[in-house]
This record gives C-alpha cells, structure tokens and sequence, in this order.
C-alpha cells in the first residue's frame, strides 16, 4: 500500500513553500502520494487550522500521515511534534493545532519530541521545510515514531467551548466562517425544529437553497455543527456578523 502524507498549512502558494515542503518530501521518499487539505488557512490562527483538520482528518484512510503547520512561534521554545492516535499520525508544531482532531479520536495520543531525521541545516524561520518534511517523509518510508524523539506527555490547551442549556434552548455561538460567508456555530447536529439570533426565529433547513431570500436559516453543515447562512449570499458579510454572537437552537421534543 503506498504511503499517504496530507498537508495542511498557512502557506498559501506564493511564496513556494508548499513546493519546497513537497520538495523535500519526494527527494526522501519519491512514492508517497500527497494530497492538500488546504494551504489558506489564516495567517498564524491555530484554532483555524485546528477546525479544518478536526473537520476533514477523518474521511482520511487509516494510516495517513497529516503533516500541519500553522506555526506562528517557529523558532522558539514551542516543542516539534509526532503524534499517533487512533491510526493516524500527526507531524507538526505543539501548539494545539492537533486538539481537536486527537479530542474527537477518544483515544490518549503518544507524543514524541522531533529530535532527529531533520534536514542538516534548520532554518529559524521555516521548520515545515526543515524539519517538519523530513520527518514526515522518513516516517511515510516506515520510520517508527518513537524513533525520532523521547516521548512526552501530550496536554491539550485549545477545545471548542460547549453550548449550555437556558430555558429549553442550546445556546452557542458562532466560531468560525467559510468562504462562502456561512457561520459555523458550536452547536452540534441535531434534531432541531427552529433557531434563534439577533431575537429572529430561524428555520432550520435541509438544503442552502431552501431558505426565504434575505432570511437568514441555520443548516447542519459539513462540519459537523450547525451553521447560519443566507440562501446564496455571505450572512457575515450581509449581516455583519461577528465571531462569538449567540445563536439559539431548540430541541425538536421540547
């Protein structure tokens, strides 16, 4: 079975340094096959990359290699990282990015501390280069974990707040935004039979275009969590919705 490593970074693509990572990679192990999670995660936000990794990690096959930086303090203290758990392994800076992901696996992670198996000279400023990508391409040729480190305790500092309960409702907030300008909430999927926000009742809805015009609705969307939209156009931007604004939901059987 040919190995599989999935890059998730901040990178974007101007700069080349997705290429020099995939450089880097293929000159160690020129079978693996790559794939891109995305590289337009926001500049240095790790809770952003730490959604879309929790979001997509999963429709992954057993055994993938996820190798992720999002790393605004390279260069410092902050710990180079390889983590197993649940038949994945993740190779990248200990700084939360990985939570979200390892919290919905329910399994303790083993953590090792990346002291070998980095290229000869490591930069201060680019270790997805240096030592991230080396790493991860000898761990895709059957490198084992353990070897590239001592193993350390993995404490987890970045979790998505949960709802509460208040007078029959789920109250949440919003905690993130797409492209398309929907806001995804940190209510779960559920059987919902209305919504609230700004005072507004909300539908719920089974598809984007099934909601009123220039009403907003909420939608169980692709990441597992209730989002709020306008039917065809960016809610943040129409409605100038800010991270962090309530937003209500009730239970069908209340």
């Amino acid at each position: 079975m040919r190995s599989l490593i999935a890059m998730l970074t901040d990178f974007g693509y101007r700069d080349g340094f997705v290429g020099a990572m995939k450089g880097v990679i293929l000159g160690i192990n020129p079978e693996v096959t790559i794939v891109d999670i995305s590289h337009e995660v926001e500049p240095f936000n790790v809770f952003h990359g730490a959604m879309l990794l929790r979001a997509h990690f999963s429709y992954f096959p057993e055994g993938t290699l996820f190798l992720c930086v999002v790393d605004p303090g390279v260069g410092s203290e902050r710990l180079p990282l390889v983590v197993k758990a649940g038949g994945y392994t993740f190779v990248g800076p200990y700084n939360g990015l990985f939570d979200l992901a390892l919290e919905s696996l329910r399994e303790k992670p083993r953590a090792y501390r990346i002291e070998k198996f980095t290229l000869p000279v490591v930069s201060q400023t680019f270790h997805g280069r240096d030592v991230f990508a080396p790493v991860a391409a000898q761990l895709s040729r059957g490198l084992r974990p353990e070897e590239v480190g001592a193993p350390i305790e993995y404490e987890f500092t970045l979790r998505l707040e949960e709802p509460c309960m208040e007078e029959g409702w789920m109250v949440g907030k919003v905690i993130y935004f797409d492209r398309y300008g929907n806001c995804v909430t940190n209510l779960p999927c559920g059987n919902y039979k209305e919504g609230k926000f700004r005072g507004q009742r909300l539908y719920v809805v089974s598809h984007f275009l099934q909601g009123e015009r220039d009403k907003p609705a909420l939608i169980c969307g692709s990441f597992g969590m209730m989002e709020l939209f306008l039917p065809m156009e960016g809610a943040r931007e129409k409605l100038g919705i800010s991270l962090g604004e309530e937003v209500r939901v009730r239970l069908a059987n209340n």
